[in-house]
């Protein structure tokens, strides 16, 4: 089934955080984490819109106008963190695809998705989430926004990928290119 044929409106998203886990007390408190910079990426517009803290509310209203929303770990990370600015249950509220999950059910296990894209599109991440945060306290706003809108390039690339192929790649603990099954419904 192709994804992006069956909904009029998909959103790629992904943001990053003000705050460590070791910040605010552990990986249960994400919700205390503080969005630094959102990003959107819909079919719909085929733009991108960057949302700062400030306009966290009109992130949620846009991924609530969805037809799907896909990232990578959104529904046990990104949404864990909006909902400290919303009464939501977005992981149950929301329409979502979270290749994450999509990757764990075909190799058992997770994968950062940076193994994923490098070794399926040939393209790595260009940072890491604690460098936005270090960004964050540097108030290097720009670098963020441009950290996150290229993962949300990449996990567009990588769902596109997997959509059209039914496989993905990934880079394993010996550095070699594995392959991976995938069901994308």
């Amino acid at each position: 089934m192709s994804t992006s044929k069956s909904f009029k409106n998909i959103v790629y998203f992904d943001l990053e955080t003000q705050r460590t886990a070791n910040d605010v007390g552990g990986w249960d408190k994400k919700a205390d984490m503080g969005v630094s910079i959102g990003v959107t990426y819909s079919t719909a517009t085929e733009s991108y819109e960057i949302f700062t803290e400030k306009r966290v509310g009109e992130l949620i209203d846009l991924l609530g106008r969805a037809d799907l929303v896909i990232g990578y770990n959104n529904r046990r990370f990104d949404y864990e963190v909006l909902m400290g600015y919303t009464i939501l249950d977005l992981p149950h509220h929301l329409p979502t695809l979270d290749m994450l999950e999509v990757v764990e059910k075909a190799a058992g296990h997770r994968l950062p998705l940076d193994s994923i894209a490098t070794a399926t599109l040939g393209v790595g991440k260009t940072a890491e989430g604690l460098d936005a945060i270090r960004w964050w306290r540097e108030g290097k706003i720009m670098e963020i926004a441009e950290y996150c809108c290229f993962d949300v390039k990449v996990t567009k690339l990588v769902h596109e990928y997997a959509v059209e192929h039914g496989k993905l790649h990934y880079i394993d603990r010996f550095s070699r290119r594995q392959t991976l099954t995938v069901e994308i419904s």
